[in-house]
Formats: structure tokens, sequence, C-alpha cells
């Protein structure tokens, strides 16, 4: 029996890639809905190739004119509705929650009262309530499956094994485009300069994440809710080949690492087809052709971002949701040209020193103090 899924994100990086690997294992996989966002072209063209039964646009302008092109039995929704919808309102087995920022939070936990797996890859949904969402995961016995490299990496390290018997992981990061900068050479580099990552090819969102290593930050947060660890128990390293994509060490001093290309579809497959692995469209790995991998020490001072981070996770309760919601404001307005790439960690910064922390926030208090970091964090001014 094929395995039925649902995308939230279809048409982002993850969400294409996704398709990609469902469409290389045409007789395991049926995909039931897809929920594309603004790039309407080519979710027509998702929409005509798997023929979802649900398919959600951004805006009621584009699901008018999606609906022109889809096939007759596709229901064309759009909005937060949509979202909902292809979340939790069809027969899908498994839902990939690939939408970028905190928007992916209320349809993560509609797909989870619905009784769905989650293959996630928006990692913004634990941190912004990451006691909510496990609380509900464990309630409704669902499973939570990192497609994150790194978080998948730590999963398939723990395959087997006792976790009481964790001494720490190790979350590996690239370094982004900047890695080889400093911070004086950071001042006036440009949104072009930001967006080209020696790595991956992922949203422009996500890249610049990635060079101001926020992503790194974020995926210390969701390290903490998806293995049950302590802050001190995750540590960063910065490995520029994206080899080793994490690792995880015992109490005996032993590692367990897994490698591979830096290819997406590796991670999103195995969540796809978990506890199984079957061939993938993917390169193999050659140690031999790689000749040497480099390590480097995380740096708080060249990386605040990642200080502020692992200084909200500790804090806990809302303080995370405000990191996260300071800075999707902050690299829209760099995106935008509106602010200076160093900048942004200023913007995170006084956000949080604006907050007071909440301590067990529920959903309402959530999306309160949510909406409140992305006013202040749009507030501020350097003129």
């Amino acid at each position: 029996m094929k395995k039925r899924i649902a995308i939230l994100g279809s048409t982002g990086s993850i969400g294409t890639q996704t398709l990609d690997v469902i469409a290389n294992e045409p007789e395991r996989f049926q995909v039931d809905a897809l929920a594309g966002g603004y790039n309407i072209a080519l979710l027509i063209e998702q929409a005509k190739q798997f023929r979802p039964k649900i398919v959600s646009a951004a805006t009621k302008e584009l699901a008018d004119e999606l609906a022109l092109h889809v096939p007759s039995d596709t229901k064309v929704l759009y909005g937060e509705q949509g979202l909902l919808e292809v979340a939790a309102g069809t027969e899908a087995d498994f839902v990939v929650t690939a939408l970028v920022g905190s928007q992916g939070l209320k349809p993560t936990l509609a797909a989870i009262e619905a009784g769905k797996n989650i293959g996630l890859a928006n990692k913004e949904t634990l941190v912004s309530a990451g006691h909510i969402v496990i609380d509900a995961a464990k309630r409704k016995g669902v499973s939570l499956l990192p497609v994150d490299s790194e978080h998948s990496a730590i999963f398939q390290c723990l395959n087997g094994e006792n976790r009481s018997e964790i001494a720490q992981i190790t979350l590996t990061a690239s370094g982004g485009s900047f890695r080889d900068r400093t911070r004086k050479e950071l001042e006036g580099v440009t949104v072009e300069q930001a967006l080209r990552h020696p790595n991956w090819s992922m949203g422009a969102k996500i890249t610049i994440d990635s060079a101001t290593m926020v992503n790194k930050g974020l995926e210390v947060i969701e390290a903490r809710w998806l293995f049950g660890l302590g802050y001190d128990q995750i540590g960063v390293i910065i490995h520029p080949e994206s080899i080793i994509h994490s690792y995880v060490e015992f109490v005996d001093n032993s590692i367990i690492a897994q490698l591979g290309n830096p290819d997406m579809r590796v991670p999103i497959q195995y969540a796809l087809t978990y506890p199984q692995r079957f061939p993938t469209p993917t390169n193999r790995l050659s140690l031999v052709d790689a000749g040497k991998l480099h390590f480097r020490e995380m740096d708080f001072g060249r990386y605040p971002c990642v200080r502020m981070a692992y200084e909200s996770g500790r804090a806990g309760g809302s303080s995370p949701t405000v990191f996260n919601a300071a800075n999707e404001i902050a690299v829209a307005r760099f995106l935008q040209g509106a602010i200076s790439f160093l900048q942004i960690e200023d913007i995170i910064d006084s956000v949080l020193q604006q907050h007071q922390t909440v301590s067990e926030p529920d959903l309402q208090t959530i999306h309160e103090i949510d909406a409140w970091a992305r006013k202040a964090a749009e507030a501020i001014s350097f003129e």
C-alpha cells in the first residue's frame, strides 16, 4: 500500500526536493495534498504532475488562477484555512511541514491533532512552541521525524541506542556564506553576497539565517525538544565541508556520526520511509575524494546570534518565540535593503532585551508575544 503524503510548502526548497524523492519512488508514495504559497506557476506544474486531492495557494487571487489550470477533481483553497485543510483534511498518513517561519505552527498542530505523523522541516514550530507541540504529539501518539539534515543525523545515530547514555550531541555548521570573514569584513555586505551559500541550495530566508548562524541557533533549540536534552548537552562546531551532518558522543566516549554528501533528499527520504532505507537519486560519498575534513570551535563573539539562541533556550518559556519572531522580521528587512547585515543581530538583541519571559505560555499567549516581537522588531530604527 502506498504511503499518502501531504506537503506544506511544496514550492520551497524542501518541498520540491520532497516531490523529487516521491517522483523517484512512485510505487511507494501518493501525494494527497499540496500547499504552495506564491509560486503559482510551479504549484500548477506540481498539481498537474501529482494530481493531489487538495491544493492551496497563498491568496484568493492566486487560488482563482490555480483553479483554471489544475485537474477538475482537485479542490483549490487558499490562505491559513487552506494550510489547515492540507495539514489535517485529507487521508494522508504523513505530513511534511516545510513552511518557512512560524506560520508552520498552526497547521503542524492541526496535523498532529488529526493523528498524522510529521516530517518536520519547519524548525520554527518547535522553537516557538516546543512544549505544546511535543505534548500534543505524545498525547496523540504521533511521530515527529526530523527532516533537517542535522537532526536527521542525530536521529539516525541514536537508532538502537539508550538515550540515557548520551553524553552530548554536536550539530555541525557550514558557517554560511561569510564563514571566512571577520566581523570587520561583514560591514556593508550585500544581500546578493549573503545569498551565496557555499554548500547547500536553500531558500532566501534560510540562507540568510545560515550566514548569521541564527539557523544553527534555531536547530539547537529544536534539538532540545526533539531529543529531550539539556542545553549543556548540545554543542555546535563549524565544519566547512558539510560531510559530517552531526554526531553523538556517549558516556563511554564513543562517537557515532552520520556522513554523506550535502543533499537534502537523503534525510527527506529517510523521514518518508523510516524505519526502512531505499536507494536515493543522490551521489555516493567518497571519503577518498573528500580528502580532508576540517573543524573549528564555535566562536560566540563572531556569531552572537548563536549565543542569543542558547540564552533564549535556557530562559525558556516565551523567549525562543521572541528570538525567532524578531529574526524573521530582521531578515525580511535586510532582504528588502532596509537594514544592514549586522543590524539583523542588533534587532534580535534589542527585542530580547525588551521582553519579559513568560514561563509556560499557552498557544494564545505565544501568538500574542510573537505579534508583539514582530512589531517591536519592525519599529527599531537605526537613523
